[in-house]
């Protein structure tokens, strides 16, 4: 698969995730084109060589882009040439919605099996057990809190998921 199939949504999505927005320019300069230098990348980027090379580490760790490294005939130095990794960003992509998908299910078993209450003022939201041990008083503003219906946040987290399943199965 090439760097071209990845479209700029999925890939800026994992490069924030994994890296940070700071890779986004490097990644964005790579994506379509095959062993490119660091130094023609930090040059490009107008960013110091170090910077870049930083990034492009970072990067690697996270299986994002791969390298080769050569060596200059003329100085003696090794000069690493970058491309993307687009099986792996797939791949890094997917468990991003699976890690998503996990932690709104256990939200949602949350809210499933607790009372919650709530600040007039919106200080705080607390489970029932909690409350209870506060008086049902606000522990930042000392007001009386209020028993909360979350069902419309039941209904949102299951509306989530099954957004989420479907991307998957739809990209699959």
């Amino acid at each position: 698969m090439t760097s071209d199939k990845i479209n700029n949504k999925i890939l800026e999505e994992v490069v924030v995730e994994y890296v940070g927005e700071e890779a986004l320019p490097i990644v964005f300069f790579i994506k379509g084109k095959k062993q490119v230098s660091e130094f023609k990348i930090s040059e490009e980027i107008n960013r110091d060589i170090h910077e870049t090379r930083s990034i492009l580490y970072k990067l690697f760790e996270k299986n994002i882009v791969k390298f080769i490294r050569k060596k200059d005939k003329k100085k003696g130095w090794y000069i690493c040439f970058w491309d993307l990794a687009p099986e792996k960003i797939l791949y890094q992509h997917e468990k991003i919605k699976k890690q998503r998908i996990e932690e709104l299910n256990q939200r949602l078993k949350r809210e499933k099996s607790n009372e919650f209450y709530m600040c007039p003022n919106a200080c705080t939201r607390i489970e029932f057990d909690t409350a209870f041990s506060l008086n049902f008083k606000c522990p930042e503003c000392g007001q009386l809190l209020n028993p909360q219906d979350n069902k419309r946040t039941i209904e949102f987290l299951d509306e989530k998921i099954k957004d989420l399943k479907t991307k998957i199965t739809a990209e699959s």
